[in-house]
């Protein structure tokens, strides 16, 4: 298995400490106010979840599940809401939690959606940044990590739903599967 993830591009311990110091940059943002996070599944879940835990004012928490990549390790270009939030937003503070922004049509798209039902604001936090691959102009205000245009898999990451539990992230080397 050491061959297919190869070393870690980003180690446990590195994932930890950014999280934390996003937590706290988040904490004293929304200071005073009453903030929503969705998460966005599958690929958030491990970053969402760790991060609430270092967020020091109220949250209140809501999930959503939408797709641009199927079982494929690139974009369709088609995205796909499969599960809503089960929250009205409008007049409330909203933080989107992503694993990863890469092309940015995701995103693209459900900050449009999302803007669209009149929340106070709106801001995106993605665990890991792909800039090299952007197509659509996203406003990324919290991000933990800028990565290499590699298929990355790990900490909530997968390849056809695998690797997911990996406690860091690597490149999937799909020449080995």
């Amino acid at each position: 298995m050491e061959r297919i993830f190869g070393k870690p591009l980003v180690t446990q311990r590195e994932i930890e400490k950014r999280i934390k110091e996003i937590g706290t940059k988040i904490t004293a943002d929304y200071e005073g106010k009453e903030l929503l996070m969705v998460c966005l599944l599958k690929g958030a879940y491990v970053f969402f979840a760790d991060l609430v835990r270092t967020i020091h004012i109220p949250v209140s928490v809501d999930f959503m599940m939408v797709s641009s990549y199927g079982d494929r390790t690139s974009s369709s270009g088609v995205v796909k809401i499969i599960s809503d939030i089960s929250s009205d937003i409008k007049g409330k503070d909203v933080l989107i939690v992503e694993d990863i922004v890469d092309s940015g049509l995701t995103l693209d798209y459900l900050y449009k959606n999302l803007n669209a039902r009149k929340p106070d604001s709106l801001k995106i936090c993605a665990l890991l940044n792909k800039a090299e691959r952007r197509k659509y102009d996203v406003p990324l205000d919290y991000v933990g990590f800028t990565v290499p245009n590699k298929f990355v898999i790990g900490y909530g990451l997968d390849y056809q739903d695998n690797y997911r539990n990996l406690p860091y992230i690597a490149v999937l080397d799909v020449s080995d599967i």
